[in-house]
């Protein structure tokens, strides 16, 4: 079992960053694979960026794709997302999951989910 909890959001104006932060329980929390996962207003809830136990193994969304970066801190059972250079349509509800299977990109791979933490991009 592995419980998440984000923290880090907020309001901050296009162009600029924010980084998600994400703190998990259990003692397995290095065997997981961790993902970040976005739901829209208005929108279905869609993926944003995993990465694999080791944190040798990325994926990222083409929307997100070289402007966020995912990492994760296995002695601090952390993982965290750097957003830079937000835009207005990147404002959402963002969620932090844990998967004990191989990385993937749909919410159906992962069981445990945070709360998630809003992020509003003015324009």
């Amino acid at each position: 079992q592995v419980q998440l909890v984000e923290s880090g959001g907020g309001l901050v104006q296009a162009g600029g960053s924010l980084r998600l932060s994400c703190a998990a329980s259990g003692r397995t929390f290095r065997t997981y694979v961790m993902g970040w996962f976005r739901r829209a207003p208005g929108k279905d809830r869609e993926f944003v960026t995993a990465i694999n136990w080791s944190g040798g193994s990325t994926v990222y969304a083409d929307a997100v794709k070289g402007r966020f970066t995912i990492s994760r801190d296995n002695r601090k059972n952390t993982v965290s997302l750097q957003m830079n250079s937000l835009k207005p349509e990147d404002t959402a509800v963002y969620y932090c999951a844990a998967s004990p299977d191989q990385i993937a990109t749909t919410e159906d791979e992962y069981p445990y989910w945070g709360q998630g933490t809003q992020v509003f991009v003015s324009s």
